[in-house]
């Protein structure tokens, strides 16, 4: 993703499924799967929730603008579950990422909300240009510089290994010939003492 989107503007587009987020836990699974893409890979996120030819998504633009009604639609399921109220911790942390979210109504069938997904497009593909490309391109120097300074050290180290080996090779060549000279001595020692 980071390489495509350092050649050219890049926006995420999620799309959900309208009529079976009418289940808040499912709807929550979306945004918290939604959020997730969002922080993972720091791009502007589009949500598109299709099918509102099936089911209008004003629920759903509801639950995001206002906390209380998604409370109120949990406690009307009346379930008392752990996920029920994980759910609900979920909404109220939720909050703030729906404030700066662009969300839109669509329907494939019918092309209704099209222009309005296109719209809300070409705004994150704005905000890519004006936030999201220079930081891109500030981690992608940084982890350069990084990567640059790892292969200068292990060149270094390469280095110095070799010219380790070297000077161990002629260690070893010095002491070779210090043997041989040792036997000579000793041989012609040897010989001048033989009568």
């Amino acid at each position: 993703t980071e390489s495509l989107a350092l050649q050219f503007p890049t926006v995420l587009l999620y799309v959900v499924d309208t009529p079976r987020t009418r289940n808040p836990t499912t709807f929550m699974s979306n945004m918290l799967y939604a959020c997730s893409m969002l922080y993972k890979t720091k791009l502007p996120l589009v949500i598109a929730f299709n099918k509102t030819d099936v089911a209008p998504a004003n629920f759903v633009f509801e639950w995001m603008r206002d906390y209380d009604k998604f409370q109120d639609d949990m406690d009307a399921m009346n379930d008392q579950t752990y996920m029920a109220s994980l759910n609900r911790s979920m909404g109220l942390v939720l909050d703030e990422f729906y404030r700066n979210l662009r969300a839109v109504g669509v329907s494939a069938a019918t092309g209704e909300g099209i222009d309005e997904l296109f719209e809300a497009i070409d705004a994150a593909a704005a905000e890519y240009d004006e936030n999201y490309l220079p930081e891109l391109k500030a981690r992608k120097a940084a982890a350069d510089a990084r990567e640059s300074k790892r292969q200068e050290e292990n060149i270094a180290k390469l280095m110095r290994d070799t010219d380790l080996e070297a000077t161990k090779e002629r260690a070893v060549d010095d002491a070779r010939k210090a043997r041989a000279k040792t036997k000579a001595a000793e041989a012609v020692a040897g010989s001048n003492s033989d009568p």
